[in-house]
């Protein structure tokens, strides 16, 4: 057990101060787990205090309309976290009277909690002896104990699964699979660790090896999609300008958007405007088409997102048309945050 004892003790006197350790109970420890999956602690902290203070309880965030919760998680990204965070919260305050499933097994029944979560709720909240494995917990044993196995692929997961729960110590469930996944975010992270300064360093396999960077191993590379995107901001008479809610399954559900005109490959804006000024638009006529914004690149997870944005002029008044103000408290995508705060007053 000395990897267990010098990992706890390593997490004892290393570890953050973060809220919801404080008084790890359910609701705030589902929260954060839920925030800080593909997120760093410190993008998502001023997430977590948000959702607190607007949604203090369980209840709370169940009574919320969908708008306002998909609105203060704006920016934080995959956006099918807070729909599902929205519903589960739903679940918990009317199925199950505001409690949560005080078990792994019963956890894993909420929408949105896969196996890390339910580990790390059960074993914090409840000191419930299931290990946690996430992308630090790969890594920490991959170079402790040199293991070679592809992290990508289906046998992994039970596999590093098996060797965490050996290595859990009885009656400490809590402190140690946080600190599994504390050492792996502050010490053994993924490129150019402090490994000479590592407490673990005299046993730990891939340092004694030179293999600390090709470790883990994950073989399985994520295939990137290109899309071209065209927003077009509708200028009418009244000063408002056009918005859709995307209801198409895909990436962001139900944000709110400007019009948008996406081609297969990278139109040139020449052509991009004929069709905007031609064909896009058939219920108004539209006066002036400028590009205020060339090609910016959004990254996401599996998808490379290429946009532009266009500004369109209609003399008349635009029924459905938004003002300004209205707009500004709708959830939209980072990307049309970004362009509202820069180019809108």
């Amino acid at each position: 057990m000395n990897f267990s004892n010098l990992l706890i003790s390593w997490y004892l006197q290393n570890r953050r101060d973060l809220p919801w350790r404080k008084t790890p109970q359910p609701y705030p420890v589902w929260l954060s787990e839920i925030m800080l999956q593909q997120t760093r602690v410190a993008q998502g902290m001023p997430y977590f205090f948000k959702f607190i203070e607007a949604f203090p309880t369980v209840k709370h965030l169940a009574a919320a309309p969908e708008e306002q919760v998909l609105k203060l998680w704006q920016g934080l990204g995959y956006y099918s976290r807070a729909r599902n965070l929205h519903a589960t919260a739903k679940y918990i305050a009317n199925e199950l009277k505001g409690e949560f499933p005080d078990s792994y097994d019963g956890l894993l029944k909420l929408k949105g909690v896969g196996d890390y979560t339910a580990a790390a709720i059960a074993s914090i909240c409840y000191g419930e002896a299931v290990p946690v494995v996430d992308g630090n917990v790969y890594r920490v044993l991959s170079r402790y104990f040199g293991l070679e196995a592809d992290i990508s692929s289906p046998a992994a997961k039970p596999l590093f699964k098996n060797i965490a729960s050996g290595h859990l110590p009885p009656g400490c469930a809590s402190e140690f699979n946080q600190a599994m996944m504390e050492f792996g975010a502050l010490q053994c992270v993924p490129k150019n660790p402090d490994c000479p300064n590592c407490v673990l360093n005299k046993e730990c396999v891939a340092y004694n090896t030179g293999r600390v960077a090709s470790l883990p191993v994950k073989l399985k590379k994520t295939k990137v999609t290109h899309r071209y995107f065209n927003y077009i901001i509708v200028e009418d008479g009244q000063g408002r300008s056009l918005v859709n809610k995307r209801s198409a399954k895909g990436i962001w559900h139900n944000l709110y958007e400007f019009p948008l005109l996406e081609t297969e490959n990278d139109v040139q804006p020449e052509e991009v405007m004929q069709v905007i000024r031609n064909e896009f638009f058939t219920d108004f006529p539209v006066t002036d088409v400028v590009l205020i914004q060339d090609t910016i690149v959004h990254k996401l997870s599996h998808q490379h997102l290429y946009i532009r944005f266009w500004q369109v002029t209609a003399k008349a008044g635009i029924k459905g048309a938004l003002s300004h103000k209205e707009i500004k408290l709708l959830p939209v995508p980072v990307v049309i945050h970004n362009f509202i705060e820069k180019h809108w007053d």
